[in-house]
């Protein structure tokens, strides 16, 4: 039967239909944790992502005997192509059948799409920024994901190299056992370095204070520590006050650790957040009627697990040991807390600095995702 490639309307009704089949798509997954529908369907919208200020997307549906098969959205992200010097369109949010038909409709679509608009080449699974979730699982399948990551079927890969994509960058995610005391070197280290930088730690009780003192601040240092990172492209200030909204108003501040020197500027901080991967897993999606109990319970209820969503120190701070100040102050609060391991979520595979802190800590790399490239 052939392959039918509809054009999504960008309607949260139409996106919803793109949502829902890559949530179906892993039905009696236990390693899957489905996004929230409300929130991805956002993304997909001009109206509910900022980010198409400076980016085109459309998604398609493949459909065979008027049957959901598959779907991907393709991405022209124009700064990071300005950046880069290639006019690259990004495939991303794709999820499919193993089918080669299904699989070969999509591409060629986002392909096609990618040509007519002047891109010579196309790379993905990336989102519209960094703050996507972006890189194709090729390790790890067995693994309960994040639901800060990608989590995709194992004949994924196997479709990318037969299409003729090869490796572009990789990343790789660490789970990291924080044991009962904060090891030693990393209190002294810790010590050492407030001391001579004059830094201190500082925590908040009041998401409002938060948000006023440090939200700007902390996304500005943001576009600093990660400008030279892979397809990175700066937040815009809309960006900016969109995340602040969607984010800092959610987060236990407890699990949350802010470096500041002797003028109160902000150089460090340390954004992460209990595990709601099982909590995500039951809603299903969906946050009502009764997805939001599981979300409060996954933010309030005990759980051995912490998520490491974001670490960002200034350039002009990196590899001067801020981020021992950062773990001897979470680590202990972890503890405390009873989370007995810490996931990384995504590192580049190249970058040293970064998997050189897990050193003093008993953990193992057991996941891996790649992006692939393809000339056009």
């Amino acid at each position: 039967m052939t392959v039918e490639i509809r054009e999504v309307a960008k309607t949260r009704r139409e996106l919803k239909k793109s949502v829902k089949f890559r949530i179906d798509n892993y039905k009696g997954n236990d390693c899957y944790v489905p996004p929230l529908i409300f929130d991805e369907v956002n993304t997909l919208r001009p109206k509910g992502n900022p980010a198409f200020d400076f980016c085109e997307a459309q998604t398609w549906m493949a459909y065979r005997d008027n049957k959901p098969v598959g779907t991907i959205t393709g991405i022209i992200n124009h700064v990071a192509n300005q950046r880069t010097g290639v006019e690259t369109v990004r495939f991303g949010f794709v999820d499919f059948i193993d089918d080669d038909e299904v699989v070969d409709a999509l591409f060629k679509t986002v392909e096609d799409w990618g040509r007519a608009h002047g891109c010579t080449e196309i790379v993905g699974p990336l989102g519209f920024t960094d703050m996507d979730p972006e890189g194709m699982l090729i390790e790890g399948f067995d693994r309960l994901s994040t639901q800060a990551t990608i989590y995709n079927h194992p004949y994924y890969p196997t479709h990318m190299e037969r299409m003729g994509f090869e490796k572009d960058a990789d990343w790789v995610e660490f789970r990291v056992t924080t044991g009962d005391k904060v090891p030693d070197r990393y209190v002294r280290i810790a010590e050492i370095v407030a001391k001579r930088y004059d830094l201190r730690v500082v925590k908040y009780t009041s998401r409002k204070k938060l948000k006023a003192d440090y939200g700007q601040e902390i996304f500005q240092l943001i576009n600093k520590a990660f400008d030279n990172l892979y397809g990175y492209t700066p937040l815009t200030e809309r960006q900016i006050q969109h995340y602040i909204s969607m984010y800092l108003g959610i987060l236990r501040l407890e699990l949350v650790t802010l470096i500041v020197d002797k003028n109160d500027k902000l150089v460090a901080v340390g954004i992460t957040i209990q595990s709601f991967s099982r909590d995500f897993q039951k809603c299903r999606g969906r946050i009502f009627p009764f997805g939001w109990v599981h979300i409060l319970r996954g933010l309030y209820g005990k759980n051995d697990v912490v998520d490491l969503m974001l670490i960002a120190i200034d350039p002009e701070y990196q590899g001067k040991g801020v981020n021992a100040m950062l773990f001897n102050d979470l680590v202990r609060i972890y503890i405390k807390n009873g989370y007995k391991w810490a996931e990384t979520n995504i590192e580049l595979e190249t970058n040293a600095k970064v998997q050189a802190q897990w050193e003093y800590f008993d953990y193992e790399q057991h996941r891996r995702r790649r992006s692939f490239r393809k000339g056009l």
